[in-house]
């Protein structure tokens, strides 16, 4: 395993960790047994690092975090986050009083004293503007309840005003190959600030598996189904914001990716680790083959200048324009 600074947290977190959406609910059927094999799997591995939220099966994933790293606090390291099992617009949802219990509930399923980070879980900008949310997280980290506090973000804005608060110390993106924006200002500026940045949805919800085809169906509680088009929550956290059939189509095209590389997903997530300012990805899983295959990433080849450049070329020209929900 390898591991990189979680910004100026003072944490080393494993480049390839691992988030639990999947696990927990809104995926598909999933078995918590394959689930707990895949956690056990990558601790194995070396995985010290794990992100959750509180609505991921209205807790359930971190339960199963607090199963399978019992008697591990000291070395596995969790990121959950808050907010969305209230009113993302009430400016309550928000108050010092609401997170604290937001926090309490975590810290029990989770059975830990303290979370390793916390995060907003991608507020509306005008919370973010508002800036108070930062000032009840201070006082939880005064508290000893958090050690270090983030954002969920949904775009490059309010990534970037997020950097205006002082005491933000890791942001969560969408970042892949089909949403390749924040690599122009966002990531440097988080570097300059200190703060980690977590990669969520490398993949781009499996379209960068290049297992999908135009007639691919998913279950009816998928969000791939039930969100496709931003039914129920903002649209770039299902298929990174394309609509499903041009982004299987796109997929095609970046078939050459996988060459030396093992595969599609392996290729696609080295691309994100080449940028220095990352400090991890984050790919879902619900078993252990997936997650066998997400730490393969760690022995793929770096790309080339060259591929650099036609990758970049590729988005701005043919995936740029068909993104929906703010980049």
């Amino acid at each position: 395993m390898k591991y990189r600074k979680l910004g100026n947290t003072g944490l080393s977190v494993s480049e390839v960790s691992f988030g639990t959406w999947a696990i927990g609910g809104d995926w598909g059927t999933s078995r918590d047994e394959d689930g707990l094999k895949g956690l056990q799997l990558a601790m194995e591995q070396g995985v010290n690092f794990f992100d959750t939220a509180d609505v991921y099966g209205s807790g359930h994933a971190e339960e199963l975090l607090a199963k399978a790293t019992k008697g591990k606090q000291d070395d596995i390291h969790i990121a959950t986050k808050f907010c969305r099992a209230g009113d993302i617009h009430d400016p309550d949802n928000y108050s010092a009083r609401r997170i604290s219990e937001y926090c309490e509930q975590s810290l029990r399923r989770l059975e830990r004293e303290a979370i390793d980070l916390y995060q907003i879980h991608c507020p509306p900008i005008e919370i973010l503007r508002d800036g108070s949310v930062f000032e009840a997280l201070d006082q939880l980290k005064a508290e000893g309840k958090i050690r270090h506090y983030g954002v969920s973000v949904e775009t490059i804005e309010e990534g970037l005003l997020c950097l205006e608060y002082p005491g933000v110390e890791a942001l969560q993106v969408i970042f892949n190959l089909f949403r390749q924006q924040p690599a122009l200002e966002l990531l440097p500026r988080a570097a300059a600030h200190g703060a980690g940045i977590l990669v969520r949805l490398p993949l781009a919800s499996g379209l960068l598996t290049g297992k999908f085809t135009e007639t691919t169906t998913f279950q009816e509680n998928d969000h791939r189904n039930f969100n496709a088009n931003g039914e129920q929550f903002n649209v770039g956290e299902t298929f990174a914001g394309l609509p499903f059939v041009t982004g299987a189509r796109l997929a095609r095209k970046l078939e050459w990716i996988a060459e030396g590389r093992g595969n599609m997903a392996r290729a696609s997530m080295r691309w994100i680790l080449d940028h220095p300012a990352v400090s991890c990805v984050i790919p879902g899983f619900k078993n252990e083959a997936q997650v066998a295959d997400n730490l393969a990433t760690l022995d793929v080849p770096s790309y080339s200048s060259a591929d650099m450049e036609r990758l970049s070329a590729f988005y701005q020209a043919e995936v740029a324009p068909h993104i929906r929900g703010g980049v």
